[in-house]
């Protein structure tokens, strides 16, 4: 249990290795910020070891991306800028919308904590990731030497069933999901995972750019009409709804899809989410409990949405 957290900004000297020495005088110190935490007593060695190790670990996981977070969004920019010198062999409307979200993430909109390049490879006739040397940044790099690297390392794309690795070699610029894992820098929720597939010279995909982070308040405060890659999305299910627009119908179809769970908006397709969606809508006509379950495209886990009539939902 989590009895009190105070953390003071310090005035404090140390030495030329970085040793501190003591407290400074004077307006001109340099201030740090102290970190004082108490929780229940934790008597037994092993498990104050384990707990010194956790805290050495995470803050090593906040100075790597820290330290890399403007390497990381330069290379989403890089991307940019790569898409505009040579165009991916997909449609032209999509291309927009993954350029325009990519410089969306850029402007302050996704913390980015890591990332990653892999190369797509064929190993015993199956397809495989290979991590690219000295591509991975933040919390994603680590002391890799060159003859692991020339392994196939991403073992979890290996795991993954033949018809989900197949995803790997469909002609779509981004896949947007979340990582099984839960961010230790920012805020403990389940990272975001973001892929930029790269094509090769014969316009087949070759490979992909991986990110993980956050998305930022403003991502969840937006209007998603405004965002690159949902405002296409909710155009798109409004269109195969076939509503007459400005019907109560159709402004409450509107209005579902601009209140609907942001995470789930940026990782549901299209086809899925129009329907959930009209579920929604006809629950509007008749009342009653519904549960709409997604499955994640990589088969890692399922997202429910539970619908309760309001007279009949109570805290018990």
């Amino acid at each position: 249990t989590l009895h009190l957290i105070i953390h003071p900004l310090v005035p404090v000297k140390r030495g030329a290795d970085a040793t501190l020495e003591g407290l400074a005088e004077g307006a001109a110190a340099g201030r740090e910020s102290f970190i004082h935490v108490e929780v229940d007593r934790v008597p037994e060695p092993s498990r104050l070891e384990a707990l010194a190790a956790d805290v050495t670990r995470v803050l090593g996981d906040v100075r790597q991306a820290v330290t890399d977070w403007a390497a990381i969004r330069q290379r989403v920019l890089a991307i940019v800028a790569e898409l505009d010198a040579k165009a991916p062999p997909i449609p032209a409307a999509e291309l927009a919308e993954g350029r325009a979200f990519l410089q969306w993430l850029a402007d302050n909109h996704f913390t980015f904590l890591g990332s990653r390049s892999h190369d797509l490879v064929a190993v015993e006739g199956a397809d495989a990731l290979r991590i690219v040397a000295d591509s991975s940044l933040g919390i994603l790099r680590e002391a890799v030497d060159k003859e692991a690297h020339a392994k196939v390392v991403a073992s979890g794309f290996a795991a993954l069933p033949p018809e989900v690795r197949a995803y790997a070699r469909r002609p779509e610029l981004l896949v947007v999901t979340k990582s099984t894992a839960r961010s230790t820098v920012h805020r403990p929720g389940y990272l975001d995972y973001i892929a930029v597939k790269r094509f090769g010279t014969d316009g087949q995909v070759c490979g992909e750019d991986r990110f993980l982070g956050l998305f930022t308040s403003t991502a969840y405060s937006a209007n998603p009409a405004e965002i690159p890659l949902l405002r296409r999305k909710i155009a798109d299910v409004v269109a195969r709804a076939h509503l007459a627009p400005g019907s109560h119908a159709g402004k409450a179809l509107v209005n579902i899809l601009e209140t609907y769970p942001r995470d789930e908006l940026f990782q549901t397709g299209t086809g899925e989410l129009l329907r959930i969606a009209t579920g929604i809508l006809h629950l509007g006509e008749r009342q009653r409990f519904r549960l709409f379950v997604r499955r994640d495209t990589f088969e890692r886990f399922v997202s429910c949405l539970i619908y309760a009539p309001r007279e009949t939902y109570s805290t018990e």
